[in-house]
């Protein structure tokens, strides 16, 4: 199997690990608002492995195949590059946050995991959905708005 095989498997499943980051992270807020504690804690872990799994995964597809230019189709490659740049600055500052909101929580130190969370779960969440947006934007929009100028 090709290293490009390989990438376009990893790029959907990058998409699905973020998504299942986000449903996670979602759900273990409701949980949370709902006061069910244990629901909360799977949900984060959950969301935490899923982002690793995913980090692990990206790291293998840039390996194997590189960047990936947006074609240039104006506007939408503006939007693309801004969504891409937050997104990268974001996942960034969202690691060492969400480790140590994460390890707050499992010491018990409730107070300041939850100060701290309420800055991590926002861009933990934007990393997440924008994750998304990017694969959705490189892979499936970009070749419909301009098929030969896209080879990703």
């Amino acid at each position: 199997m090709s290293a490009e095989s390989i990438g376009r498997i990893l790029a959907p499943l990058n998409a699905l690990l973020n998504a299942t980051s986000a449903a996670l992270l979602f759900s273990g807020f409701v949980a949370i608002k709902q006061r069910n504690i244990e629901a909360h804690r799977r949900r984060m872990q959950g969301a935490f492995i899923a982002s690793g799994v995913f980090l692990v995964s990206y790291v293998a597809r840039f390996a194997l195949t590189g960047t990936h230019r947006f074609p240039d189709v104006g506007v939408v490659r503006t939007i693309y590059l801004v969504i891409l740049a937050t997104h990268t600055l974001l996942a960034m500052v969202a690691l060492p946050l969400v480790i140590v909101t994460l390890r707050l929580g499992r010491q018990g130190r409730f107070e300041k995991h939850r100060k701290l969370a309420k800055i991590t779960f926002p861009i933990w969440a934007y990393v997440s959905v924008t994750g998304i947006v990017v694969y959705l934007m490189l892979y499936h929009l970009a070749p419909a708005l301009a098929p030969a100028a896209h080879a990703p």
